[in-house]
């Protein structure tokens, strides 16, 4: 009988916001349970890093060679600070572009909202060369997907369709399965039994 490859995913937070205290991270616990109970991957390694180049280019970069799947999120809004997809294309090696079809996206969604387009806005049309996009079916402004790393939103409800859209089309295994057992009895004096 041949054992069923583990697959495994990192998650890659971004944010000074998140270090800091400042915002609490609410998609942690979100992207393990649905790659667990949808796909079958196992989320493996988790690094929250700073909104410096080259701790997130060294962190997507050491993930992708490491698990089959990497996924970030926060970074890709319109503020000076949001460098994800410049950092991602460094780690690839690819020129930072941008993307035709994102700005369309973003611009149709400000028309419709009555805002004015801005070179803020447009920036989060910015994708590495050859990156596919990723759905966002709440504010328009796409994630996008460079070979096995997906650059979510931070925002949670945002994260939450951009993971949705992705989930189907990634290859996992077996779902890891467990129960929670309730017991009078301390943790220390059951340690002793459980191996």
């Amino acid at each position: 009988m041949s054992e069923e490859k583990i697959v495994t995913a990192a998650l890659i937070i971004i944010g000074n916001e998140i270090l800091s205290g400042r915002i609490q991270d609410a998609n942690l616990s979100y992207i393990a349970t649905k790659l667990n109970d949808e796909a079958g991957i196992r989320l493996a390694e988790v690094r929250v890093v700073p909104d410096i180049e080259g701790e997130i280019v060294e962190a997507v970069n050491a993930m992708r060679t490491k698990h089959d799947y990497v996924f970030t999120t926060g970074g890709i809004g319109p503020t000076h600070d949001d460098i994800t997809a410049e950092c991602v294309a460094k780690a690839f090696g690819k020129p930072l572009i941008r993307n035709a079809e994102a700005a369309a996206l973003i611009e149709a969604r400000a028309k419709e909202m009555g805002r004015e387009i801005n070179e803020a806005r447009l920036r989060m049309a910015n994708t590495p060369e050859g990156a596919a996009l990723i759905k966002n079916s709440i504010s328009a402004a796409p994630g996008f997907q460079i070979e096995n790393v997906y650059v979510l939103a931070g925002v949670p409800v945002v994260m939450q369709v951009m993971l949705a859209e992705v989930t189907p089309h990634l290859t996992g295994g077996s779902p890891t399965l467990s129960r929670a057992v309730t017991s009078r009895v301390s943790e220390g004096l059951m340690a002793g039994g459980v191996s």
